[in-house]
């Protein structure tokens, strides 16, 4: 069969933050090869499947992924060789009944997406089509989403130094194009370095590219943000709206919301209060991970408040897992889900929480990494 996987070959190379991660070649018995590499967050919720490094200090800092490499090409490439990469399913089952168990623990989530992108990449080649198209239940009916840009980083992503919540994003929403959606949104982004310049803040940028000022609350960049957008020539809320993104578990201990900037101290009704704040206040569409992942209670309040209003979408809520999202959709605690495949581990395991989250007519947000390779993210876009 010309799509038999015939062998996997993976090795250790470097991320975008100069961090070892594991790129996988898989070969087809046709001779079509493929490669993938698996990306990884700076910040993760505690239920997503397990990154594995491994810990010789001597090596990386102990951020290694030789271990990885050794499983990738010896376990893991004997579950699927022999099988045929264009029956995604059966990989992805082959893969996760290796690992055996529930989080990928034993051989990770960084090595077993590699090799399940890399399968899937070989098949649509195979067909000669581009992976998008080989994805994609109806061709016909693919779009390209509008993207959510991170312009401003707080939190983990600026070191603490600056805002506590973590992304402060633009959405062009309307654009008639997603190439004009991109102009707006670097047209912008060069606009809000401007005002920084005027208003004597720093220009340096955190983990994911955005400016990391020092500010004086979580509502400061948003002030900056529109600034931004309106000196570029566009109207906030008309044109272009923002997306918030707190990492709200990065800030919550001993059932509290610790804002630093403010030295205070906040239950789940009075930052919820706050987040209404800002949607009155500003062109907010969007919160992500507005509340800690575990505070269930917190989460039903906030969708009873702002549900109706704006998209609130689970990342460290819903780690991509299926269970976690069933559970959520029963009890009502969100409407989005943030998809990113290394959390869960295979792209069948990606298809299936994309499409149980439309299912009940939620939204889905494919997502980047803060640490990213050359993975399929566009391809994985709904």
């Amino acid at each position: 069969m010309k799509t038999t996987i015939q062998s996997v070959r993976a090795r250790e190379i470097l991320d975008s933050r100069g961090n070892s991660t594991v790129e996988v070649d898989l070969a087809l018995e046709s001779g079509v090869t493929a490669r993938a590499a698996t990306p990884s967050g700076a910040s993760t919720g505690v239920h997503e499947a397990v990154e594995v490094r491994d810990g010789d200090t001597r090596r990386y800092s102990g951020r290694g992924v030789q271990n990885a490499v050794r499983a990738a090409d010896t376990a893991l490439a004997e579950a699927v060789v022999g099988l045929d990469a264009a029956d995604q399913l059966a990989v992805d089952q082959a893969l996760i009944a290796t690992d055996g168990t529930p989080n990928k623990a034993r051989y990770a989530a960084n090595e077993v997406l590699a090799i399940s992108i890399a399968a899937a990449r070989a098949a649509a080649a195979a067909k000669g089509l581009p992976l998008w198209r080989y994805l994609a239940d109806d061709p016909g009916l693919a779009v390209l989403p509008v993207p959510c840009m991170n312009i401003m980083n707080g939190g983990v992503h600026a070191n603490w130094q600056g805002a506590d919540f973590q992304e402060y994003m633009i959405a062009p929403y309307g654009a008639p194009t997603f190439t004009e959606a991109l102009r707006w949104g670097a047209e912008v982004f060069h606009a809000l370095k401007g005002v920084l310049k005027a208003k004597k803040h720093s220009v340096g940028v955190g983990d994911e590219g955005g400016f990391a000022p020092a500010v004086r609350s979580n509502r400061e960049p948003l002030d900056l943000i529109v600034a931004g957008i309106e000196e570029a020539g566009y109207a906030p809320g008309r044109e272009i709206g923002i997306a918030l993104d707190p990492a709200s578990s990065g800030f919550y201990e001993d059932g509290l919301y610790h804002i630093r900037t403010e030295s205070v101290r906040l239950d789940s009704p009075e930052l919820i209060r706050r987040y209404l704040d800002l949607v009155e206040d500003y062109p907010v569409m969007a919160i992500e991970d507005g509340l800690a992942e575990d505070d269930w209670a917190g989460w039903r309040h906030l969708k009873a408040t702002l549900g109706e209003r704006i998209e609130l979408i689970g990342d460290d809520l819903f780690v991509t897992n299926v269970e976690r999202i069933r559970q959520e959709i029963e009890t009502r605690a969100a409407n989005s889900v943030l998809i990113k495949s290394n959390q869960i581990g295979t792209v069948t395991e990606t298809i299936t929480a994309v499409e149980l989250a439309r299912e009940h007519g939620w939204g889905t947000r494919v997502s980047h990494l803060s640490v990213e390779t050359l993975a399929a993210l566009a391809d994985r876009s709904p």
